[in-house]
C-alpha cells in the first residue's frame, strides 16, 4: 500500500534470533504491508504481536501532521457503512475515493509507538477521524528489545469510536518516516487474532 508518490518503507523477512520476522525501514518513506481479511471482530476480539523498534522519530507528534510518522504501527480496518456519514464526510468518502484506486476504510485503530505518548488513550489520527490512535509504546525505554503487546479490538473500538465495531476488513503493519524525513527500522513478528 503506497501513499501517492511517496517513497516506499521496505519490508523484508529475516532470521532474527531464530526467528523468522518482518523487517520494515522507512527513510523519508511510507508504505504499508496489508492483508485483507474479513473477521467478526466479536468472535476474535483479542490481537498479539510483538513488534521492536530501533529508535523512534525525534519529530514525530501524533497531535500534527508533520509529526504523524511512527516506528511501527498497526492498523486495523472496519467495514463502516458509508450511509452512516454525515453528508460533509460523505462528500469527503466520495471526493477521497476519487483520487485513489485503493481502498478507503472509515474508520480503523491505529495502535503505535510513539516517539514519547504512550498513554493508551484513542487519538484522532491527525489526517483523518476515522483513524484513532492508540499509543501502545513509546518513548526509549523498550527501543532495541522486542515488546510483546495484548489488545482488546472490540474494547478499544467502542472507547475510540464510541460504539460496536463492524467487521475486520484488514491488518496492516506500517513503518513511516515520510512526514518527519527521518530514517528508521522495525521487526514485527508473531501477529495473531485470538478468542479470548
Amino acid at each position: 500500500m503506497p501513499l501517492g508518490n511517496t517513497p516506499r518503507s521496505t519490508y523484508a523477512t529475516v532470521e532474527k534470533n531464530g526467528i523468522t520476522v518482518v523487517q520494515a525501514h522507512a527513510d523519508d518513506s511510507a508504505s504499508g504491508l496489508v492483508r485483507r481479511i474479513t473477521i467478526d471482530p466479536h468472535d476474535f476480539p483479542v490481537l498479539e504481536w510483538r513488534w521492536r523498534a530501533e529508535g523512534v522519530l525525534e519529530s514525530g507528534d501524533v497531535r500534527k501532521r508533520r509529526g504523524d510518522d511512527y516506528p511501527a504501527r498497526i492498523y486495523i480496518t472496519f467495514d463502516y457503512d458509508p450511509s452512516n456519514l454525515s453528508t460533509s464526510e460523505w462528500l469527503k468518502y466520495r471526493a477521497a475515493q476519487a483520487l485513489t484506486a485503493h481502498d478507503i476504510p472509515l474508520r480503523a485503530l491505529s495502535y503505535i509507538w510513539s516517539n514519547e505518548q504512550r498513554d493508551d488513550v484513542p487519538v484522532p489520527n491527525p489526517f483523518t477521524n476515522w483513524v484513532m490512535m492508540v499509543p501502545v509504546e513509546g518513548g526509549q525505554e523498550n527501543v532495541g528489545r522486542w515488546v510483546v503487546e495484548r489488545r482488546n479490538i472490540v474494547e478499544d473500538y467502542r472507547r475510540a469510536f464510541g460504539e460496536d465495531p463492524p467487521a475486520i476488513t484488514g491488518i496492516a503493519l506500517m513503518t513511516d518516516a515520510d512526514n518527519t524525513g527521518e530514517s528508521v527500522t522495525a521487526y514485527y513478528g508473531d501477529l495473531v487474532l485470538r478468542s479470548e
